[in-house]
């Protein structure tokens, strides 16, 4: 009953209805908004080509999305040659998707799920990928390091400020690579890509990083047919003899002799075929991995000088011309040599001293990324002075008056010798002076007994002469040994100038000796890469120079040579050589290395194996 005419029902519709309207209205304006974002989602991920479950919760107004987690890796340079080289075509808007950029071999190793409110908070999961194939993949493209990011990366590590440049566009004006946020890098380091097609500079016939290319020796003289058989021969007996002083790799002594020789042999008969043919190879952290040289092709093929474009300022390029090559193209094109004997392996060092002086060789001050580490006991040994200067006097590859003074110097051996001949002739006329005052009968006996008396006292004096020159021999040796150390360096200059004197022969002039020392100096490194070269093709040789490092390491690990290691140099004085011209380019690289970017480069891929990129 109302005064006015109005029930409670139509009180209740004119305010409840309302309330009620008014009540609703923010779900529904949560379900407008969760729709509308969830459609703006759906459509960002299908425009960046993603695969994505989505879930709404149209009341607390929040959309889940589960995207998939990634571990990438750039494709094979030479058998996905497309893909390596071009920009994916439908790269991701979406942050954290800067990967995408490029073309990549992905492998899913997980799930994600975000929980956002609106599309602009999507975030795509970065990638797991190597740091140093990231980085060697950027610097093949033609990326420059920034020294200052580097630096500061690896000074302040995960503090780095977020947006500091590690890598720049080749024209040094852009940001290629860049420190990102930490949200979802787990800890990791965390990295932003940024490319455009215009920036890549190389392409597939430029030395790629990691890879060093080792020149080929010019081709010998052919040899008569008879020394070619008497060196056959050698080879064969050399083959039987170095087998028994083969270092073990298994239990069973007899098969590990077997199977070396059988190694060193597959090398060496491989090698022959291509020893006047320049030969890459792929170093990586544990040492070599590839050694390839191209096939012969027809005359008229594609061939340019090797200087690689722009690799001068990648790893693993000299920068220096080694004479005509065919561009590094496919493996399809390519033999892969043996190399088994060349790998670094436990219980042997042929391997660490290839990798190391293969790197050495590709390491100059230009260089900006070396993947393989030499090891800190060669760094150690290539610096210090190991070689005494009165050994390379007696080795025939110095001179004495180019050394200090280190050996006893005998003045008086002339006079002592005039002296004990005008001795012996004194006594001789004496005897002959007696002798003629003796009757005829005694007269015969007493030259008889001088005689005999002269020759036991001839056998005497040549007994003493040959005792004295023998100890002063041993003395020398001695003092040779005990004499000043030369430098790695000048040890292996020396070295070089007696091998050009063996190779030219002993006929030259003497005015040669300067241009002889001076060429000596300018082909060392020249030498070393054809050195590497034949370690590669040749199983013996490389077995052989790697014995001869390391008695050479262990008489300077040991505090000095002794005469067995010098009656070793005499007996394969060649091969020292050799050794001598890679432990002077390990002790250059060193210098070239200390204080440059690649040093912070290497810290830094040491202290973070994995980055997150996004």
């Amino acid at each position: 009953m109302a005064d006015n005419g109005r029930s409670a029902t139509d009180i209740i519709t004119y305010i409840g209805v309302p309330l009620a309207v008014l009540g609703v209205l923010p779900i529904m304006y949560n379900t407008f908004l969760t729709l509308v974002n969830a459609s703006k989602i759906k459509r960002m991920l299908r425009h960046s080509r993603l695969t994505a479950l989505t879930r709404s919760d149209v009341v607390n107004r929040i959309i889940e999305i589960e995207l998939p987690r990634y571990a990438v890796t750039p494709w094979d340079r030479f058998q996905h040659r497309q893909e390596y080289w071009q920009l994916s075509r439908n790269p991701s808007s979406i942050p954290g998707g800067s990967w995408t950029t490029f073309n990549w071999k992905t492998n899913a190793i997980g799930f994600k799920t975000q929980r956002v409110e609106y599309a602009d908070q999507l975030r795509q999961p970065q990638v797991d990928i190597n740091f140093d194939e990231l980085i060697s993949y950027l610097l093949d493209l033609g990326a420059v390091p920034d020294p200052h990011g580097w630096r500061l990366l690896r000074s302040t590590g995960l503090w780095t400020p977020v947006g500091c440049a590690l890598m720049k566009s080749p024209d040094g004006h852009h940001n290629a690579l860049t420190l990102a946020p930490l949200d979802d890098s787990d800890g990791n380091l965390s990295l932003c890509v940024t490319w455009k097609p215009e920036w890549t500079t190389r392409s597939f016939s430029d030395l790629p990083p990691y890879w060093v290319s080792l020149p080929a020796p010019p081709p010998e003289k052919e040899q008569p047919e008879k020394e070619k058989t008497e060196d056959k021969a050698v080879d064969e007996a050399g083959v039987a003899s170095s087998s028994t002083s083969s270092r073990p790799v298994t239990a069973n002594g007899k098969d590990t002799q077997v199977s070396q020789r059988n190694s060193l042999d597959s090398a060496t008969r491989e090698g022959q075929s291509h020893a006047t043919t320049p030969i890459t190879c792929q170093i990586s952290v544990e040492g070599i991995i590839t050694a390839l040289t191209e096939e012969k092709r027809r005359a008229g093929g594609i061939a340019r000088n090797n200087t690689m474009g722009g690799a001068s300022t990648i790893g693993g390029s000299t920068g220096q011309p080694t004479g005509t090559s065919f561009p590094l193209t496919s493996t399809i094109n390519l033999d892969s040599l043996y190399i088994e004997h060349i790998r670094v392996r436990t219980g042997t060092s042929d391997g660490v001293w290839f990798a190391s002086a293969a790197t050495a060789y590709g390491t100059s001050s230009q260089t900006i990324l070396w993947n393989y580490r030499i090891p800190d006991d060669i760094l150690a040994f290539a610096r210090r002075e190991t070689v005494p200067c009165g050994v390379l006097v007696l080795l025939g590859a110095a001179d004495e008056s180019e050394t200090p003074e280190w050996a006893t110097q005998h003045r008086f051996d002339h006079s002592h010798s005039h002296n004990l001949f005008v001795q012996r002739m004194n006594e001789q006329r004496a005897a002959q002076q007696a002798e003629a005052r003796l009757p005829q009968h005694q007269r015969e006996a007493a030259a008889r007994e001088r005689q005999m008396r002269e020759s036991m006292q001839r056998l005497d004096d040549m007994r003493q002469s040959q005792q004295r020159d023998q100890e002063r021999r041993e003395q020398r040796e001695m003092e040779a040994l005990h004499s000043a150390k030369w430098d790695t360096r000048l040890v292996a200059e020396h070295a070089m100038r007696w091998l050009l004197k063996q190779k030219k022969g002993n006929n030259s002039e003497d005015g040669d000796g300067d241009a002889s020392q001076k060429q000596a100096a300018t082909d060392l490194k020249e030498v070393a890469g054809h050195v590497l070269h034949r370690m590669v093709r040749d199983g013996e040789f490389s077995s052989n120079l790697c014995r001869m490092l390391d008695r050479w390491k262990s008489w300077a690990d040991l505090g000095g040579m002794k005469k067995a290691d010098l009656q070793a140099l005499r007996g394969d004085m060649e091969t020292f050589v050799y050794a001598t011209l890679l432990m002077a380019l390990i002790k250059d690289s060193t210098t070239a290395l200390d204080g440059t970017l690649s040093v912070d480069l290497q810290e830094c891929m040491r202290m973070w194996r994995k980055v997150r990129l996004g």
